[in-house]
C-alpha cells in the first residue's frame, strides 16, 4: 500500500486529516500511532474545528518540517507546499474548501488528503 492510500485509510478509520497524513509517514518520522494522533489532535476540521487552514495541509507541514528542520530552508519550502496545494484544491481554508457559505465543495476532504501526500512525496525527493 502506498502512503496515499494509507493515509485514505487512516482517515475512513477515524482520524483526522491531519492525523491521517503524519501517520501515512511515520515511517520517515519514527513515531507510532499514538504519537502520530497526538501531533494532529488539534488539527481537525481546520485548526481547533474552526475551518480554518486545512488539517491536512497542516499535517503535510508538520511532516516536512521534521523531515527537514536545519537542512533546508523549511518556511520557505512550507510556503512551496501551500501554494502547491492551494493550486490543487482551490483554497487551503477548510471552510472554503468545503464551500461553506458558497454551497460549492472545492475539495472534498479525501481529496485533500490526497493531494497533501502526492504534494509532500514529490518535495521530499528534491
Amino acid at each position: 500500500m502506498n502512503r496515499k492510500e494509507t493515509a485514505l485509510e487512516l482517515k475512513h478509520s477515524g482520524c483526522n486529516c491531519c492525523q491521517a497524513v503524519i501517520l501515512a509517514f511515520a515511517d520517515r518520522l519514527g513515531i507510532d500511532m499514538n504519537e502520530g494522533m497526538a501531533l494532529g489532535s488539534a488539527f481537525g476540521m481546520g485548526m481547533g474545528c474552526t475551518k480554518a487552514t486545512c488539517g491536512a495541509l497542516i499535517g503535510a507541514g508538520i511532516v516536512l518540517g521534521k523531515l527537514e528542520y536545519g537542512t533546508k530552508p523549511v518556511t520557505q519550502r512550507a510556503r512551496t507546499l501551500l501554494n502547491e496545494f492551494e493550486s490543487r484544491c482551490g483554497a487551503v481554508r477548510c471552510a472554503d474548501l468545503k464551500g461553506v457559505g458558497t454551497g460549492k465543495v472545492l475539495c472534498s476532504c479525501d481529496d485533500c488528503v490526497a493531494n497533501a501526500v502526492e504534494i509532500l512525496e514529490k518535495m521530499l525527493e528534491t
